[in-house]
């Protein structure tokens, strides 16, 4: 019989405080239901739905081939315009005037490349020149410009008597552009500063020796034991990591170019696996 009492307490004061949490809520205005702020809010707007608008094929007329259509394709010998690129110009062989190969086909020297004529500006006007460095050339040039295997700038040389740079003659070879007496390839054209900083070798004794040999026809040859290429592109191949500006490294040490130093940096790591 005592219990009951005190329950009855307990639910008063459990209502009481109920009623007055409540009351407080209503004070600060917390008293709306979900329903209620559902309906204060905006709803969000959906995107209008695009109409499907029905083509009528059957207007169009459709494509086919020339063989249902039933057109006999041309002969062979009818001249067929077609697009090349500047490339093939420069590698295609010298032709005649009435546009047939010629029999003697020249080989070209690779710093005398062919120059399409359609890009070819007048013979004979001299070239504005910023500077006239003859290490790097001085002005970037895509026509009569040849690039350079290493450094691949495509810029005119600074050369005084060459007739290609200076007054544009795209028969004449660039005279700061070596060629190579074997393969004659992109492969064998540097330029000046490249061919005295990478190679150490200097441009007139190149232009004396009518034998001269690119880095990778010497490399072919096996002449010189470890001697490579150290152009990017061929360190790449060989899957090394390029040399960057590594001239002032080679002349701290006392080699005579970058080569020397690759030369002798291939030579230790091979007397080291044979140890």
């Amino acid at each position: 019989m005592g219990r009951f009492p005190a329950k009855i307490d307990y639910e008063n004061i459990r209502n009481a405080r109920i009623s007055e949490n409540q009351a407080r809520l209503a004070s600060l205005g917390l008293h709306k239901t979900i329903s209620e702020l559902r309906s204060i809010t905006t709803p969000v707007k959906t995107p209008p739905k695009r109409k499907l608008v029905k083509v009528d094929w059957s207007s169009v007329p459709l494509r086919r081939s020339n063989r249902l259509k039933q057109i006999e394709p041309k002969p062979v010998g009818e001249s067929v315009t077609t697009r090349r690129s500047l490339r093939y110009f420069a590698n295609s062989p010298a032709k005649s005037a009435n546009g047939d190969d010629s029999e003697e086909k020249e080989m070209r020297p690779a710093n005398a490349p062919f120059v399409d004529e359609r890009l070819c500006r007048s013979p004979g006007v001299p070239t504005e020149r910023r500077c006239m460095s003859k290490g790097r050339g001085s002005v970037y040039d895509p026509v009569f410009g040849i690039c350079c295997h290493f450094c691949r700038q495509k810029k005119l040389c600074g050369e005084e008597d060459c007739k290609r740079c200076n007054d544009l003659d795209a028969d004449q070879p660039c005279l700061g552009k070596t060629d190579c007496s074997v393969c004659h390839s992109s492969y064998g054209v540097l330029c000046r500063a490249c061919l005295k900083v990478r190679y150490g070798e200097e441009m007139e004794e190149v232009r004396n020796n009518k034998q001269w040999k690119c880095p990778h026809c010497i490399e072919q040859e096996g002449s010189k034991p470890y001697w490579i290429c150290n152009s990017s592109l061929c360190l790449k191949k060989r899957k090394m990591v390029p040399t960057g500006i590594a001239i002032f490294r080679a002349r701290e040490m006392g080699f005579e170019s970058v080569a020397h130093l690759v030369m002798d940096e291939l030579q230790r790591k091979a007397d080291k696996k044979c140890c």
